[in-house]
């Protein structure tokens, strides 16, 4: 680079680069622009996503679309040779913007792999672990147990089958206690069903409820092991599932800003009906804390927890994403995106959890449905 092109990046505001995400990605992208106005020193926020996202990019100074292997939201599609790798895409456009921190959402792991590019370019990447194979450990929720019991962090037990006879070899030795079923990798609850053994009236789940009360979860055990033997998804592409012990305390999320493995921030909600309970429990950050030590755990991540009979809190997993909730964090008083961003890029000095923690103001909150205008059209 020339030194004509140096002193012109050298003008050129810092930026921060949120690239597509899970579904926080426009809350996220409001609170860097309320740290902005509120900032001393002004920086730039970009968005990127693989779709023309208006209800998102309204909250970015500048905006991408990112190659993508989804032409058509088909996941199936190759992306073609002449297409430019979405990282590489990404940290070219983040070298002209002068861009000293970049979150990578939904495709960490593309960008992990090419780490020491981007620190070589001066941006901290954060991908909400600092290698691939921590990645991966993270995504493989079977793998992600035996790391845990491997560091002596309680975490919900699981047992991996991928066909029918190592699932019915698993329901006769398991059967005797409360049972659910999900996928090794996956999101947003996908795949997972509770079973009706071991219930107490001996009564089995109504073999229309699940179709009727989506929302439950519940499904017959016969007729899980039934569509799970005939599927055709299954016998095509097969997937990989885990039978674990249901456990019947309170569910929290964890919303987590750390650095290295080190928890500098965090908030923990839990739900009741529709109403998040917004705060600070010290007994489940207890199982949080060297939880994200274990994985190194890096940028913004949330970890879910629930607790067993005996109160115990267990881990069920790490989303190496910022949860769809962050933003919720906001109203009790600790904005972890403006928390974690303010510290990256040299606004604030390094948090401080004990810190944190004392300035959490526990609350009560509804998420709202809104709408927002994407596009006018002409009438016709």
């Amino acid at each position: 680079m020339s030194n004509l092109a140096n002193d012109s990046l050298s003008m050129t505001p810092v930026a921060t680069w949120l690239a597509e995400g899970q579904s926080s990605q426009r809350d996220m992208l409001a609170s860097l622009q309320a740290l902005k106005a509120q900032a001393h020193s002004p920086f730039n926020v970009i968005a990127s996503h693989r779709h023309d996202r208006p209800e998102i990019f309204e909250f970015a100074d500048s905006t991408y679309i990112e190659p993508s292997k989804t032409l058509l939201d088909s996941d199936e599609q190759i992306i073609p040779e002449s297409v430019t790798p979405r990282w590489q895409f990404v940290l070219e456009q983040a070298k002209q913007h002068n861009v000293k921190v970049l979150l990578t959402g939904r495709n960490g792991i593309d960008y992990e792999a090419q780490r020491e590019a981007f620190s070589a370019a001066g941006i901290r990447l954060l991908t909400g672990a600092t290698s691939v194979a921590a990645l991966e450990c993270i995504d493989d929720k079977f793998a992600f147990m035996q790391q845990c019991h491997a560091h002596n962090i309680p975490v919900a037990d699981a047992w991996r089958f991928d066909n029918t006879a190592e699932l019915a070899a698993l329901l006769s030795e398991h059967g005797h206690q409360p049972l659910c079923v999900k996928p090794v990798t996956g999101i947003f609850a996908q795949g997972f069903w509770r079973l009706d053994l071991a219930k107490d009236d001996g009564e089995h789940y109504d073999s229309f409820e699940h179709l009727y009360f989506t929302e439950e979860k519940k499904i017959n055990t016969a007729q899980f092991v039934n569509a799970y033997t005939h599927s055709q998804i299954v016998h095509e592409r097969p997937i990989p599932m885990l039978l674990m012990p249901y456990l019947s305390g309170q569910e929290y999320s964890i919303d987590v800003v750390c650095e290295y493995g080190e928890v500098l921030a965090a908030v923990t909600r839990h739900k009741t009906g529709k109403i998040q309970h917004v705060g600070y429990e010290q007994d489940v950050m207890d199982v949080v804390i060297p939880l994200i030590k274990a994985f190194g755990c890096d940028g913004i991540v949330s970890v879910q927890t629930k607790a067993d009979d005996d109160g115990q809190h267990r881990v069920l997993e790490i989303n190496s994403r910022p949860s769809g909730g962050i933003g919720y964090t906001a109203h009790s008083g600790i904005d972890l995106t403006q928390v974690g961003f303010a510290y990256w890029l040299g606004l604030t000095a390094k948090p401080q959890l004990e810190d944190i923690a004392q300035k959490i103001k526990p609350c009560q909150v509804r998420s709202l449905m809104m709408s927002v205008k994407i596009e006018e059209t002409d009438a016709e």
